[in-house]
């Protein structure tokens, strides 16, 4: 299983005692997975779809615990794969769609189905707890995220523009920063770093997948910092590898052409310490004289064999 179905598992699990926090939830899944259809004789009927089996009971029981209205949930194989379900949750009678519709605020008082796209001025999402039920529903609805193990992604996708603005300007009222882009004839709202995806699981109030992604991200900070670590180590031993191997070079080509006894006594100790040392810092070389000598030092007098040997080249 997914982490983004576990995270809606335990999202499935929290039904509100509130009924208007109940409501804002039934009216973000009405939004973004459900149709209202009208027939021949004007009848008015709810219908919701979905993938995800939790998302489905859900939604059941929301319209039970809110309205006590029985939804018929069916399930069937998805059309292009036999290893996923469709779930349809339907209320077919008039009367109780026209229920739901009205307390959501979905339908106006001349029977147009209009959904209000405000955040400031909609009497759903008016209270903080309503705002949390509402992007909870969302992401039930159309919302999905990677595995924090292998990177950081959650989005929502929305039929349209107005709807993704929305839970734009609901997220930055939680102070959580969320981008749009255009997919497929959707709208994606999204969210790439890991505390922005701490936050909004805290805004969902998914207390058990929050503290699981904060240790996967603990884990991960640590497994970086190891890392730079170690990277950080094997460049230095590999800069000074090269130095010593260009050093050995200088001070061999020296006694081929001229003999050690060319170089001052000075450097004749510190050119002899380093051949027989090769892999030794400019440290440990220092320690190595007497008296010793600091690593500027060793490193003055090792730089002044280098010169010497150019102008022997």
């Amino acid at each position: 299983m997914s982490f983004s179905s576990d995270v809606k598992n335990e999202l499935a699990q929290r039904i509100g005692n509130a009924n208007h926090c109940r409501i804002a939830e039934i009216a973000a899944i009405l939004s973004l997975c459900g149709n209202v259809r009208i027939d021949e004789k004007n009848q008015y009927s709810i219908q919701v779809h979905t993938e995800t089996e939790s998302t489905a009971r859900k939604v059941k029981a929301l319209f039970w615990k809110s309205f006590h209205i029985e939804a018929i949930l069916t399930e069937k194989e998805n059309t292009y794969s036999k290893n996923l379900r469709t779930y349809n949750i339907a209320i077919r009678n008039h009367e109780e769609t026209m229920k739901v519709l009205q307390a959501t605020k979905l339908i106006d008082e001349n029977g147009e189905i209009e959904e209000n796209l405000s955040v400031t001025n909609n009497v759903i999402i008016m209270k903080d707890c309503c705002k949390r039920a509402f992007i909870r529903g969302a992401f039930m609805a159309a919302g999905s995220m990677s595995n924090p193990k292998k990177s950081y992604h959650f989005e929502i996708k929305c039929n349209c523009e107005g709807k993704s603005n929305q839970l734009i300007k609901l997220l930055e009222y939680f102070r959580i920063e969320a981008k749009t882009v255009a997919r497929k004839g959707k709208f994606v709202v999204y969210i790439k770093e890991g505390e922005g995806i701490v936050d909004i699981l805290n805004v969902m109030e998914a207390p058990v997948s929050l503290m699981e992604m904060e240790n996967i991200r603990i884990l991960k900070g640590m497994s970086n910092y190891y890392n730079r670590q170690v990277n950080c180590e094997t460049a230095n031993i590999k800069k000074t590898v090269t130095t010593a191997c260009r050093q050995i070079d200088d001070i061999q080509r020296i006694m081929k052409l001229r003999g050690i006894g060319y170089l001052p006594d000075k450097l004749q100790n510190i050119a002899a310490l380093r051949i027989e040392n090769p892999d030794a810092s400019l440290q440990e070389l220092g320690e190595m004289m007497d008296p010793p000598l600091g690593k500027s030092g060793v490193n003055h007098r090792l730089r002044k064999i280098s010169q010497i040997a150019e102008e022997l080249k």
